[in-house]
């Protein structure tokens, strides 16, 4: 009788280890876990400080990048990134495997129905989706209806996450969030405290409002990022045709970072860009 007991608590024990370990796998490792291949808190703190808050972080980052964080030396750099690799296998795998995760790929609405059945259900996952157009278009405004929709539940066309909200321009308005939630039947209290807002003020520091959300993401789930817009500020902060390339890459390197967020946490990402007209 007593073995019958054991084997059954042995069993509950092995089957909450498994859905742990399931838990894990969807989502992000948190950095704390390369404790456990020997690296050292103080290190984990340093790459924290760095913006590297996650294993995937650190495993995409380039040993270059890793090497310039004060205080880590370069044979810790190498352990890390050892550590990291063994946690998120960086190599091949078959395209049946990378079939399996596109089918998880989840699409939030934007609450229109011919625009969904243009994106084919919605703004995808873990990509960057850029939309442009004239001025006073509808672009803020499919932006503040994403931050709601993107909470609605999954069999809704929603993302069952909260919202982040970079502000390059100062559109951002609450008070149509509560329209917008109304009409979704929401509760519009919960829906503006789902959404977290930064005002971005110059190129650095947007840039540097994605190392904030990088930390962030890691302790809840936020199922959007949306930059209104990611272009604007680069427009004032370099000027003339001598700060073009320095722009140019600037903004790349914002585009890249965001894009690595998202491999990383695989959360769908919305880069509002424009496009000024002018007559021919």
């Amino acid at each position: 009788m007593a073995m019958e007991q054991q084997r059954k608590q042995k069993m509950v024990q092995e089957q909450q280890q498994q859905e742990e370990l399931d838990d894990i796998q969807h989502g992000p490792f948190p950095v704390e876990q390369l404790q456990a291949s020997g690296i050292a808190a103080l290190d984990i703190k340093k790459l924290k400080d760095a913006g590297l808050c996650t294993v995937e972080s650190v495993a995409y980052s380039p040993r270059k990048e890793l090497l310039q964080i004060k205080g880590i030396s370069e044979a810790k750099v190498d352990k890390i990134i050892e550590a990291a690799s063994k946690l998120v296998p960086l190599g091949f795998t078959s395209a049946s495997q990378l079939h399996a995760q596109r089918l998880e790929i989840i699409q939030i609405a934007t609450g229109s129905r011919e625009l969904d059945k243009i994106l084919e259900g919605g703004i995808e996952t873990g990509s960057i989706t850029e939309i442009y157009g004239e001025f006073r278009s509808g672009k803020t405004q499919l932006c503040h209806t994403l931050c709601v929709t993107c909470q609605l539940p999954l069999d809704q066309g929603g993302g069952e996450g909260k919202a982040m909200y970079i502000d390059a321009e100062g559109t951002f308005r609450p008070q149509r969030l509560l329209q917008i939630a109304d009409r979704f039947g929401l509760n519009g209290a919960d829906v503006l405290e789902n959404v977290a807002y930064a005002r971005a003020y110059n190129t650095d520091h947007q840039s540097r409002l994605l190392l904030e959300a990088a930390s962030m993401m890691v302790e809840t789930r936020f199922a959007l990022m949306i930059v209104d817009s990611a272009t604007a500020l680069y427009r004032t902060d370099f000027s003339g045709r001598g700060e073009l390339s320095a722009r140019q890459m600037h903004l790349a390197k914002f585009l890249r970072s965001l894009q690595k967020l998202a491999d990383e946490v695989g959360l769908p990402y919305f880069s509002k860009l424009f496009l000024l007209f002018r007559d021919p």
